[in-house]
């Protein structure tokens, strides 16, 4: 297929590569021009505007926060105006389901496709193809979409014809991963303050009671106080998790554990941890109990 892509942070180039190296042809649009090369090299070519990159088949939006999309989809010359009649955009960032809205009934009422397709998977993961897709939009759109997904994912979980319930999905699922983070950082707290080895301690817990992937990258993290560079950086989970509240109260579901979660990620970037992983949350649970382990 052709295919524009727009977005080229760490998660965005490994995907766009993973579609040229499946043999689809990639026109690639990013603010910084420099992060193209790498992918230029590869056979892609380089837009020179968002309207430029979307002259194809589809076009992937793969943006850092609903500003950056909202800019890139309804500025002058951006999606919004530049995809033909039937032209499918697909959003794979992590966006509020209002946005998400938003951008299905703007493109409905262009004759355009809206798919939403947020993705679980670190870096890792997307460099390696192996991400997990959420896609929600009309199903004759997510099937068009496929040759696509099997480029860049390891399965896709089609949740229906309202693109909106992908992001919904998608941000419930990083509160989990944050609910896990801050767990684990409170328990690695309570052993190390005992002086149980923690490695110890983790490697029974991910042989045991949380024999899964998540306990075992994320306890590896925190164990190791690997959290530069970001896989993915804290203000991303501060981000996520407002965005998850503001579902929350837009559907009035209490949500007490998402609101410390967003105290916790607040008090991480106000210390400093901007570039830090999101896992280094965790981390506050030990400073809180006296522990000398200072964030990096």
């Amino acid at each position: 297929m052709k295919v524009g892509f727009i977005g080229l942070g760490r998660m965005g180039a490994a995907m766009a590569a993973n579609l040229l190296k499946a043999g689809h042809e990639v026109t690639v649009y990013n603010r910084s021009p420099d992060k193209a090369r790498a992918l230029s090299a590869l056979g892609a070519r380089v837009a020179a505007s968002v309207a430029d990159a979307c002259r194809g088949d589809a076009i992937i939006t793969m943006l850092a926060n609903d500003e950056a999309v909202d800019s890139v989809a309804f500025d002058d010359g951006g999606v919004l105006a530049s995809v033909a009649s039937g032209g499918m955009h697909i959003s794979m960032s992590t966006i509020s389901v209002a946005l998400s809205a938003r951008l299905s009934a703007a493109h409905t009422a262009a004759g355009q496709r809206f798919i939403a397709a947020p993705v679980f998977g670190r870096p890792e993961a997307a460099a390696a193809a192996q991400l997990f897709i959420v896609a929600a939009g009309a199903r004759a759109a997510v099937d068009a979409c496929a040759p696509l997904f099997s480029a860049i994912g390891q399965r896709v979980f089609n949740l229906g014809d309202e693109p909106s319930a992908a992001n919904l999905v998608k941000l419930s699922g990083n509160f989990l991963i944050a609910s896990v983070i801050e767990a684990l950082g409170e328990a690695m707290a309570l052993i190390g303050k005992a002086r149980i080895d923690q490695r110890s301690y983790l490697d029974l817990l991910t042989s045991t009671l949380f024999n899964v992937p998540l306990y075992k990258i994320y306890g590896g993290l925190i164990v190791e106080r690997n959290f530069e560079p970001a896989g993915f950086a804290a203000p991303l989970g501060l981000k996520d998790i407002r965005l998850t509240l503001a579902a929350a109260e837009e559907l009035q579901v209490p949500m007490p554990l998402a609101s410390l979660l967003r105290d916790r990620f607040l008090t991480l970037v106000a210390r400093g941890g901007e570039a830090m992983d999101w896992s280094a949350i965790s981390q506050l649970s030990a400073q809180d109990a006296g522990q000398e382990r200072q964030l990096p």
